[in-house]
């Protein structure tokens, strides 16, 4: 068989388009896949995986599903891209602004990371200040302003996370811990003033899943206005995944701003950002504020997010899809507990994740304080197994509506054989 790993490796980065994808951080050698459907990815080299990736996230039907797969076939008979209005995107930015919260007015982008760092210019732009407050463990996308390492300490000025990042550009991000009011506190009585924006994630979902404790997501949104700041929400990972509408339609909360990708994009490469009709009037053609893309609600993208949209039509779906969701997680914690593993799991709409550690982590701290190489040895345990869980124990597991009972029975058999060698 041909060794696409070692092709892979001579013409892409470390072999691969995207790092997590390496299986660098647990060892080993990636597979390559040749299709996916339902629960499914079939590979190269003959498996067959139940797959709890699921793209990272935008596949909550699961793949190829057949009304998304529909709605592309058909559009892309019509034509790829046109660079000009389409009524598709008219109606999509309808359907979006009439289901979440805050959303009066929407750009369809390309990614997560367009639209995060879309939503930051116009925050600056907005109130004219340029530091950016973010926490510890959420990632936003690989833009520069965001791309900082999380600090120790109450609020920990940042530091580039990545070479090619200006140490300048880094030293107006400002990093404070999760879940910690205090931390964002005390960093608004020293930068209050030139903070333009708090930047989060709802339910952090990029340092594995962690849960925002009781009363915090609106404590953020209070110290922010308080000192004239704009409250960013990143709903890349949550929109349309945790609860019709996204995690704000979930807490009863509204935004200035909110960014999202992944699910409203079945699988293709769309994004979006928009807030209130204030702040998004700042944006061109209508304001100062540039942003552009050739690619920016293009029809294939738009056609594959509105039939999923579609698919999962309203609230009801999630009420199942959490069911299994939180089933799966709690039975492996019971599992490893029988085995007298600790473990414990963060879990909300179709997301969670499985921590090696006494209790569930509420920061980046504790996540990283938690079994890592235990992980390791879980995730290659039930790869040998034919389950893909994400290679990395700082990404979430996704459940989709294509997992069935049967198919989540399955898993924790394979699981329960995986912790008795742990």
């Amino acid at each position: 068989m041909t060794d696409w790993w070692q092709r892979a490796q001579a013409v892409m980065p470390g072999g691969v388009n995207s790092p997590v994808r390496s299986f660098r951080g647990v060892g080993g050698t990636p597979f390559f896949v040749k299709s996916g459907q339902g629960p499914y990815l079939m590979t190269e080299d003959g498996r067959t995986l139940t797959d709890y990736v699921m793209g990272y996230g935008p596949l909550i039907l699961g793949h190829a599903a057949p009304e998304v797969v529909q709605a592309v076939t058909h559009q892309a008979s019509l034509g790829l891209g046109y660079g000009a209005p389409t009524v598709q995107e008219v109606t999509y930015a309808e359907l979006l602004t009439r289901e979440v919260p805050g959303l009066d007015i929407v750009r369809l982008v390309n990614s997560g990371t367009e639209a995060t760092m879309s939503a930051l210019r116009v925050a600056r732009a907005v109130t004219g200040r340029h530091r950016v407050v973010k926490f510890a463990g959420c990632y936003h996308g690989h833009h520069d302003s965001l791309l900082i390492k999380a600090g120790s300490g109450a609020a920990t000025l940042g530091v580039p996370d990545s070479a090619g990042v200006p140490a300048q550009l880094a030293a107006l991000t400002i990093t404070v811990p999760y879940n910690d009011v205090d931390a964002l506190t005390a960093a608004f009585d020293e930068y209050g003033s030139e903070i333009a924006a708090v930047i989060m994630e709802p339910v952090a979902g990029n340092m594995g899943t962690v849960l925002p404790q009781p009363g915090y997501l609106a404590a953020v949104q209070n110290l922010a206005h308080k000192h004239g700041a704009l409250w960013v929400v990143d709903e890349v990972m949550t929109g349309f995944r945790v609860a019709w509408g996204g995690a704000m339609k979930k807490f009863g909360l509204v935004p200035d701003l909110i960014s999202m990708a992944k699910v409203i994009g079945a699988g293709m490469p769309l994004g979006a950002y928009g807030g209130k009709r204030e702040y998004m009037s700042w944006v061109a053609p209508l304001g100062p504020v540039y942003q552009a893309g050739t690619f920016s609600g293009n029809p294939i993208a738009v056609a594959a997010g509105a039939a999923q949209l579609k698919t999962i039509g309203g609230p009801e779906f999630y009420l199942s899809l959490e069911q299994r969701t939180q089933h799966l997680a709690s039975q492996l914690v019971a599992m490893a507990d029988r085995r007298g593993i600790p473990a414990a799991t963060n879990a909300i709409g179709g997301m969670f994740t499985l921590f090696f550690s006494e209790r569930p982590p509420a920061n980046f701290a504790e996540v990283e304080q938690t079994d890592r190489d235990r992980y390791r040895r879980f995730f290659h345990g039930m790869l040998e197994r034919g389950i893909y869980f994400p290679p990395s124990p700082f990404e979430t597991v996704f459940v989709s509506h294509a997992h069935s009972d049967e198919v989540i029975e399955a898993t924790l058999r394979a699981a329960d054989d995986v912790f008795r060698t742990l």
